[in-house]
């Protein structure tokens, strides 16, 4: 498999939200020397948690920090934008990083409704994602009424992060499907795949293209990956109690903080879930994953407070796809 990383631009307790950006470019730079495939990041509105709102403008930072790695959005929210506005960031950054750029697509609607309505999105208005894709993928090509500028001599390659619908979605329109969450944990997920790569309709010669992401975290023991894990599981798991996926804290921090048996129970179950561990648990977990899923790669996705355990684990997940 090959490997990318996905960073979200995560903040964390005690540093301004703004650092959180200078943290993934840094990142970004340290994972290109490390031979890592794509560097992705992430659109998110209103979340305490996450720094990055705007993906075009992050990678256009983060072009001028690297030279070779891959760029993109993992992903870019379709329904929040117009197409053509969408096709006309991307080729910009195709302009100014020729080769380099991708456009990972999604359809989330927003965190909470509040940030839904600024969105100007109310959850009932008709899916028109397929639609919206097509439009998007003309301006990129030059078959649209409507040239979007500049001109690139390659189109931007397109990928549907999926959920609900979209592995259906992007097997009809010929493009490579990014699964991630509990969609790799539904017990038909063979059968999905196996329909995905068996009514794939080619667009310019593409092929079937499967990207597994997963927040995996490596340390030099099993139990000190866990650690590594609770920052973000703990926000994630506290977020379901208060509406706020906030900042990551540090291990010490919440583990100074009181538990009660549901909130640990969750935490645990939490932390079962997440692929962490030494290299060699990771390297078995990894292979029980490409068994089921036949994935061409894997995006990286861990977060934790540390940031120098967090460059490690990087290097680690390297060294292990090797």
């Amino acid at each position: 498999m090959r490997l990318s990383l996905l960073d979200r631009s995560r903040t964390r307790a005690g540093h301004p939200e703004g650092a959180a950006l200078a943290h993934t470019v840094e990142r970004s730079v340290a994972v290109e020397g490390l031979g890592y495939h794509r560097f992705w990041v992430a659109e998110h509105h209103g979340v305490p948690g996450v720094a990055s709102g705007a993906p075009a403008v992050l990678l256009a930072a983060i072009g001028a920090h690297t030279a070779t790695i891959r760029l993109g959005s993992g992903g870019v929210m379709l329904p929040h934008h117009q197409p053509i506005v969408v096709a006309e960031q991307f080729l910009m950054l195709a302009g100014l990083y020729p080769g380099r750029i991708d456009l990972g697509l999604g359809r989330s609607l927003g965190f909470t409704p509040p940030v839904r309505r600024a969105l100007r999105r109310s959850g009932d208005e008709p899916d028109t994602f397929a639609d919206d894709i097509v439009e998007l993928r003309s301006y990129l090509e030059r078959t649209a009424p409507v040239t979007a500028h500049p001109v690139v001599e390659e189109p931007v390659p397109l990928f549907v992060l999926a959920t609900g619908r979209g592995i259906e979605v992007a097997a009809r329109l010929g493009l490579p499907v990014v699964l991630g969450g509990p969609a790799l944990d539904q017990p038909d997920l063979g059968n999905l795949l196996a329909a995905y790569r068996r009514d794939f309709r080619p667009h310019r010669d593409g092929r079937p293209h499967v990207t597994v992401s997963l927040d995996v975290l490596i340390a030099d023991t099993d139990a000190e990956a866990r650690e590594l894990a609770l920052p973000e599981v703990w926000a994630m798991v506290r977020s379901r109690r208060t509406g706020v996926f906030d900042v990551l804290e540090p291990v010490a921090a919440i583990r100074d903080q009181r538990w009660d048996d549901r909130l640990a129970d969750r935490i645990q179950h939490g932390l079962d879930a997440v692929p962490t561990g030494s290299p060699e648990t990771v390297r078995r977990r990894l292979e029980q994953l490409a068994d089921r899923t036949g994935a061409d790669e894997l995006l990286a996705t861990g977060a934790t407070y540390d940031r120098g355990a967090l460059a490690d684990s990087d290097a680690s997940l390297a060294a292990l796809l090797a």
